[in-house]
């Protein structure tokens, strides 16, 4: 587990691919039970350790999550996500060439839970939610394209689901239309950066993952 920044309210993990950020039905090991036993070891506490969830991303995805060690730094974080506080960039190596410098996404999505699964809906549906990101073009290469991808709002699988419906699903993404799978199981989605104003010390926070290396030959 590589931990990216820490202090005593809060603390980033850099996410590997195919890790869950919080139990499911799978039973695995959670990152945020790890990081329970990080700071248990690292600062010899006894006893139970308090680690909040603050965000996640989803499984085959790698980058940057949110844990919060306080309970009012996890208040706070919460109520900073909602409002929109929380700026996450992320690096999507998509398929094909995307020919536009930059671009803006708005789409109407509704989730299907027994195949946990997004779709582009009507915005008559009911159950739709509108959904917007901003995208940039980095690279281009012969089959594929990376692009940062700025999120306006924070849908399940929404950047998956708009790059495909855009005609470029993201590499390694069977669930959304790529054309093959990647050698770890993954997809080629990186939780990028995160910029937000610290919850207690009012600080401006700015965290930042290496570039990815060499991502259009891969």
């Amino acid at each position: 587990m590589e931990v990216v920044y820490e202090d005593n309210h809060i603390i980033i993990v850099n996410k590997d691919v195919g890790e869950i950020v919080q139990g499911d039905k799978t039973g695995d090991t959670p990152l945020s039970e790890m990081v329970k036993e990080y700071i248990k070891e690292k600062y010899n506490k006894p006893g139970n350790v308090f680690c909040g969830v603050v965000h996640r991303i989803d499984r085959p995805v790698e980058g940057l999550v949110i844990f919060a060690r306080t309970s009012k730094a996890l208040e706070r974080l919460n109520k900073m996500l909602r409002d929109g506080e929380i700026h996450k960039t992320y690096h999507a190596l998509v398929e094909g060439k995307v020919t536009e410098e930059s671009g803006y996404l708005e789409n109407y999505l509704v989730s299907d839970g027994r195949i946990n699964k997004t779709f582009i809906a009507k915005p008559t549906n009911p159950e739709a939610k509108l959904s917007k990101l901003k995208f940039k073009t980095i690279a281009v290469g012969d089959r594929y394209t990376l692009l940062e991808v700025n999120l306006l709002t924070g849908r399940k699988h929404q950047i998956r689901c708009q790059l495909s419906a855009m005609g470029h699903p993201i590499k390694g993404d069977l669930k959304y239309g790529a054309r093959r799978s990647n050698p770890d199981g993954g997809i080629s989605l990186q939780a990028h950066k995160i910029e937000f104003i610290h919850p207690v010390s009012k600080e401006r926070i700015c965290v930042e993952l290496p570039e990815i290396a060499n991502p259009i030959t891969k």
